[in-house]
């Protein structure tokens, strides 16, 4: 099997399981929101937003660098060191973190969520941040050495736990509280999983942490880069509940979640092709990333491009079944705008593999510092003048310049075919997709799901009359889907 092959693969094992996973949002969206409505939504996305801006503090960005130095290590105790090492310096430094979290819980409570009563909301989502930061390395073990059918099962183990728990106390009339333990709950009894599977594989061992200054090295100059990117995607939460309240942060959010479903595609990509790349590059085959590289942008775009355009044209009819009124009026203009921010972070997510191959990672934190400090300066100014949708706008504008100055970069280190007939191809058969929607205005949830379905076909059928794939392409698919 060749590696295109096995590279196809995996981001399909991946992609099945990220299609799957997204309903875990889809399903608890409505339940949230019609049981607890805007403002205990709102609540319950500060909690996760919180969580998005500690795990890369908390984590070091050790995960990654877990990934990037260990994907073609064979030696069993080679790994150990660099593993165990890793996971107790998260562990041990997150713990610290949730620590200063708790101590702090009551100042936090009125600044985040602009309410006193979140008090224990913050103490409990203090208890939450080491089980959930040492999450990321065990499930990142897996994804080092492409163990992609152990990945999705404990994702999906983990994702279906948390919706079923979440649902059932969020019914069972134990509000926000409810939800936020429930996601203690599963990720203790996930962690203890994994655990015991790489115990199985590679033993236990007390590491000497004899490289982890190497690893650190690498690691922290992402960590900026990983918090202005928390800046761009989650920091006009704490703009909106300062200037508008919780309740408009429920709103916004809901909206901002229908629109980035576009991410599912770029998460898949994401964990295969790191690992995927950093041997090919290690072993010195340019060209053979540079396929990769092509070969993951295009079949990208060829979902995200017309998911976009899809999400658009059908965000009253989705908000409306989901959600009750008082999200759509404002909902329906903020989704077009996080859909084509989403579609410039699929392209980043790939043109940004060149700048960690070269291990260039301070360009990366440069470029996300910028993008952040431009999003929250911003979103300052727009947030009180027009409301949510400026959020919105400030969120396409710092993605478009992270995607444009890391393009710009990566450029100056490694090419690839970027396809841009392909690209033109892709949008022209979206717009025509999108008129015939529009024209059958589907208002239903089975016209709904239905014409999401007519229009992919669509989509696909004008695409292949517009060449938009060669015969070498059809024939490898066909192939792949008949193993």
């Amino acid at each position: 099997m060749s590696i295109y092959e096995k590279f196809t693969k995996d981001v399909g094992i991946i992609g099945i399981t990220n299609l799957i996973v997204p309903l875990k949002g889809l399903i608890l969206l409505p339940i949230i929101i019609k049981t607890l409505g805007a403002s205990g939504y709102g609540i319950w996305v500060q909690v996760l937003v919180t969580l998005g801006l500690i795990n890369p503090i908390a984590d070091l960005t050790l995960s990654y660098t877990f990934v990037r130095f260990f994907a073609g290590v064979k030696d069993k105790k080679e790994i150990q060191e660099g593993f165990f090492s890793i996971l107790i310096t998260i562990f041990c430094w997150s713990s610290f973190i949730a620590l200063i979290l708790f101590s702090l819980a009551s100042p936090i409570a009125n600044v985040l969520f602009n309410d006193a009563n979140a008090i224990e909301i913050v103490k409990l989502t203090a208890l939450i941040v080491p089980f959930s930061t040492i999450n990321t390395p065990l499930l990142f073990f897996f994804r080092t050495y492409r163990q992609m059918k152990t990945f999705s099962a404990l994702t999906l183990l983990q994702n279906f736990g948390e919706m079923a728990a979440i649902a059932y106390f969020v019914l069972s009339g134990f509000g926000v509280f409810g939800a936020v333990i429930s996601i203690l709950i599963v990720r203790i009894f996930m962690d203890l999983v994994m655990l015991d599977i790489i115990r199985s594989q590679i033993g236990i061992k007390i590491p000497k942490f004899s490289n982890i200054q190497s690893y650190l090295k690498f690691g922290m100059p992402l960590i900026p880069s990983q918090l202005s990117s928390w800046i761009v995607n989650s920091s006009d939460r704490y703009i909106i509940v300062f200037f508008m309240g919780i309740a408009s942060v429920g709103i916004y959010s809901a909206a901002y979640s229908i629109g980035s479903i576009i991410t599912m595609f770029a998460a898949p990509l994401g964990f295969v092709l790191v690992p995927a790349l950093s041997k090919s590059y290690d072993e010195g085959k340019i060209e053979e990333v540079k396929n990769l590289l092509a070969y993951s942008l295009k079949y990208l775009l060829m979902l995200a491009i017309p998911s976009a355009f899809g999400l658009s044209i059908l965000a009253k009819p989705i908000l409306q079944i989901m959600t009750t009124p008082e999200f759509v009026t404002h909902g329906c203009l903020i989704v077009p705008f996080v859909a084509l921010s989403m579609v410039l972070f699929c392209i980043y997510g790939v043109v940004a593999q060149v700048i960690a191959l070269v291990k260039k990672t301070r360009i990366t934190g440069t470029v996300w510092v910028i993008a952040g400090l431009a999003n929250l300066g911003l979103n300052i100014i727009f947030v009180p003048k027009i409301g949510i949708l400026g959020a919105a706008i400030t969120t396409l504008i710092a993605f478009g310049i992270a995607t444009a100055i890391t393009a710009y970069y990566s450029s100056k280190y490694l090419t690839f075919d970027l396809n841009w007939l392909f690209i033109l191809k892709s949008i022209a058969a979206s717009v025509i997709m999108c008129i015939i929607i529009w024209y059958i205005n589907p208002i239903q949830l089975l016209d709904v799901l239905l014409w999401i379905g007519i229009g992919a076909g669509i989509y696909a059928a004008i695409l292949f009359l517009l060449k938009g794939f060669t015969r070498e392409e059809l024939k490898f698919f066909r192939e792949l889907f008949r193993v």
